[in-house]
């Protein structure tokens, strides 16, 4: 089976500004036409690494692969990029502006206005043409933004916290046109702190804290690893009785009285203990009211890995 070539990949990053270690020996791959969240809390190190990408600066070590090749200059026209801290000029009419911004990106003006024209229409914002960007909202700046971002079919969607700003209609505009991106053959990094989103659209993730990768994989699987033989039970009867149903095999992770003789809470069974063994022993002591398993969110998997700040581990990463 032939290998992959992953569309994006960093290899042992290093970058340094003074005293202060941005990124410490960071490594991702990012497969084709996948939507890849870029995670972590502020100051983590991901505007860094986008930074790095955009070669807007370079890595102190390590290095840069667009589709298997060193990153170059010519591989600006690859990538498309939408920073959190928005960068259109204000006095400048919008038409004119995305025709420029498109012209930057290697397109004819030409071709630029017939592209620019079929999104406008798409987003029905024709009317805005002829506007100034002083005279719209945030979240109408932000789709002239997205649409200059996207413009020019990149290979690569570079896109810093693309939601913000916008009320719930227009994310989920947002946020359908990235997916129907990447069925059409783009591969989007996506720098975000919302973990719903994460969830929803993201194959794979990402996740630094304090400089170094923390957490990375699949996150289906990331998600499947933290929650893997949790179970919470609601029940009603004795707690004594409850603990000393099964011996061994399995450990509390919480409990929670709800009332007299009720209760629920949440145990983690060994890799031996089988859990039709472990039901069998509990519904001969107490009377089982509920029992599911246990499913963390990615908003739990990201409070918990940063806080506990642990060692970098990958579950089934794309290499």
């Amino acid at each position: 089976m032939n290998e992959v070539t992953p569309v994006f990949e960093a290899r042992s990053i290093v970058k340094t500004y003074a005293n202060h270690t941005a990124l410490d020996n960071v490594s991702i791959s990012v497969p084709p036409q996948s939507i890849f969240g870029l995670l972590g809390p502020n100051g983590a190190g991901k505007t860094s690494l986008i930074r790095i990408i955009n070669q807007i600066t370079a890595p102190d070590s390590g290095e840069i692969l667009i589709n298997g090749e060193k990153l170059r200059r010519k591989h600006i026209e690859d990538i498309g990029y939408l920073p959190e801290e928005r960068g259109l000029y204000k006095k400048m009419k919008i038409g004119e502006q995305a025709i420029y911004l498109a012209q930057l990106k290697g397109m004819s003006r030409n071709e630029a206005k017939a592209e620019l024209k079929k999104w406008f229409i798409k987003f029905e914002i024709e009317s805005w043409w002829n506007k100034k960007v002083e005279d719209l909202s945030k979240g109408m700046a932000q789709k002239i933004q997205f649409i200059t971002t996207i413009i020019h079919r990149p290979k690569l969607l570079i896109l810093d916290e693309p939601f913000s700003g916008f009320d719930p209609i227009n994310a989920n505009l947002i946020k359908n046109e990235i997916m129907e991106l990447r069925e059409n053959g783009a591969t989007i990094i996506l720098s975000t702190h919302n973990m719903e989103s994460v969830e929803e659209i993201c194959s794979d993730m990402a996740l630094i804290n304090k400089s170094k990768k923390i957490l990375g994989g699949k996150v289906n699987e990331v998600k499947e690893s933290f929650s893997k033989n949790q179970y919470k039970i609601e029940f009603k009867g004795n707690m004594v009785a409850f603990a000393n149903a099964v011996w061994g095999g399995w450990e509390m992770i919480e409990k929670e009285e709800l009332n007299k003789d009720h209760f629920m809470v949440q145990v983690k069974l060994d890799e031996k203990m089988a859990l039709n063994n472990f039901l069998k022993g509990l519904l001969e002591a107490v009377e089982v009211v509920s029992f599911n398993k246990v499913a963390l969110s990615m908003n739990e998997i990201f409070i918990k890995m940063v806080k506990e700040n642990s060692q970098p581990q990958t579950i089934s990463e794309n290499k």
